[in-house]
């Protein structure tokens, strides 16, 4: 889908050429004496449009020379969330006329907030799955115009929200493919087409090479599978070679069947969205080589299947990790934390400045937080309070947690190290404690996404989250980078002036 931006008041957009046009409207007056206007304020003296954001009122042909449907839409106090709102709600009320161009038109002044909430709105609304079905295109929307009252002062918010929407779409399509049509070998071909792109590089290494590294606890999760395993390495260099890159580690369990731990039958067809940790690393990736920032970032995907045959890992089995510290396996259902923790290992070559890894990892962090907000533990207080600020920004929300060290008892083993499960009562918490045993050597998040990183029932379908809250917070790290070099740079001259005086 294409996007535009645009200059456009509310006469100018009633003219618009286009098949639908949606007026955002938040509260208060609107000034002018233009027909669509007064057509606004007519239908709000009239109470046939709320001031909640959601509302919306559909008409046709109400103006000579406007697009044939037009829809009036209420974004409430006008910020981020109710822009939303409204704009999904008014693409789902011109969807039957089969709209190929929208116009999205603020009624009043457009801030930067509201302009990423409109462009990723609608490109949500508009997202429709089409890889393994006979469809040719179940949706006609190819071009969406946003007008905004001064298109220049929001041209570069309007272009990191086209690429952020590119990279989340990116995120659904993978998370969405069946198993049989995203294996950790077709995973690791998506993400090498990723380095077509300036500045990209992906490096894939086999079964061979994972052994070689002393990974016992991603192979042995991958052992019962006939699917090799995959593990990826991207490179985003946006910045010199000096700076420390942030770590994306991402978990890619192209199905999960629970392994000998057999999960029940019911939904187990959602397990093939096991992988949607691995996607949001493939999106944040696709927009980092559409916007090109001034940051190094390395993403790290272990992907594999979680199957069950006769050379599948059994309850009771202990694996030696990369890191040299041993795992009983209790549970083969836990196996996200076992590729994780061998990739969090190889994280540490890369002297990073920070790792966030991300994963659909405990059913109790959906119990906890539902489909809300994802679930965050940290060991870094800056770095957990930078990500719940992107999150906010973003509207891809997440929740800190606690990880208090007596959450780390259950995981004692009298076999090994460690043991990879620590009982039912803060399964959340105690899987992201198991984690921390392999992070002591830099930052660290863990983003765990199993209640937002897809939908069920008849809205199934990947979210592509938590793309967008990664790409704010990475674009927030640069920017801060780059404030903090330039205030070293004035001050060094100040130095020298003052030496020179």
């Amino acid at each position: 889908m294409d996007f535009q931006l645009k200059t456009l008041t509310l006469s100018r957009a009633a003219t618009e050429k286009a098949d639908a046009l949606i007026v955002l409207a938040a509260d208060g007056a609107i000034a002018g004496q233009e027909p669509l206007t007064k057509l606004l304020a007519d239908a709000r003296k009239a109470g046939d449009l709320p001031d909640k954001a959601g509302k919306v009122l559909s008409l046709y042909k109400p103006l000579v020379g406007a697009p044939r449907t037009v829809v009036l839409a209420s974004s409430g106090d006008g910020k981020a969330g109710g822009v939303r709102s409204a704009v999904m709600a008014a693409l789902g009320a011109v969807k039957s006329a089969k709209p190929a161009r929208v116009a999205i038109v603020f009624a009043q002044a457009a801030d930067e907030a509201g302009v990423r909430a409109a462009v990723l709105a609608a490109s949500d609304a508009c997202y429709v799955y089409l890889t393994t079905t006979s469809k040719a295109e179940a949706n006609p929307v190819r071009n969406v115009l946003l007008g905004v009252d001064d298109a220049g002062a929001l041209k570069a918010a309007f272009g990191e929200a086209v690429a952020t929407a590119g990279g989340i779409e990116f995120a659904k399509e993978w998370g969405n493919r069946p198993a049989n049509h995203c294996t950790p070998t077709i995973l690791a071909q998506a993400a090498r087409g990723l380095a077509r792109q300036a500045k990209v590089k992906c490096e894939v290494l086999e079964h061979k090479d994972v052994v070689k590294l002393g990974m016992g606890a991603f192979a042995g999760v991958a052992q019962g599978s006939s699917e090799p395993l995959r593990f990826i390495v991207l490179n985003y260099q946006g910045a010199a070679k000096s700076e420390a890159p942030v770590v994306l580690v991402g978990k890619g369990i192209t199905f999960d069947t629970g392994g000998v731990s057999l999960k029940p039958a019911a939904e187990m067809d959602e397990m093939k969205f096991d992988m949607c940790g691995a996607a949001s690393v493939l999106g944040v990736f696709h927009a980092l080589g559409e916007l090109q920032p001034a940051c190094n970032v390395v993403g790290l995907i272990p992907a594999c299947e979680n199957m069950n045959d006769g050379k599948a890992i059994k309850p009771g089995d202990v694996l030696k990790s990369m890191s040299g510290q041993t795992i009983e396996v209790l549970n083969t259902d836990a196996e996200g934390r076992l590729i994780l923790c061998d990739a969090l290992t190889y994280a540490k070559r890369f002297s990073p400045a920070a790792v966030i890894d991300i994963a659909t990892l405990t059913g109790a962090c959906v119990i906890a937080l539902g489909g809300v907000r994802s679930g965050l533990f940290s060991s870094d207080d800056a770095l957990a309070n930078a990500l719940q600020e992107a999150g906010e920004a973003s509207m891809d929300r997440c929740w800190r947690m606690p990880l208090d060290d007596d959450y780390a008892e259950g995981l004692k083993s009298n076999f090994a190290d460690m043991a990879n499960i620590a009982g039912r009562a803060a399964g959340a918490v105690t899987a992201a404690k198991f984690l921390q045993k392999f992070t002591a050597d830099f930052s660290w998040a863990h983003l765990d996404i199993a209640g937002t990183a897809w939908k069920s029932g008849a809205a199934k379908g990947s979210t592509g989250r938590p793309v967008g809250l990664l790409l704010t917070y990475l674009l927030n790290s640069a920017a801060g980078a780059q404030g903090a070099e330039k205030a070293s740079v004035r001050k060094k001259a100040s130095r020298k002036s003052r030496s020179a005086a």
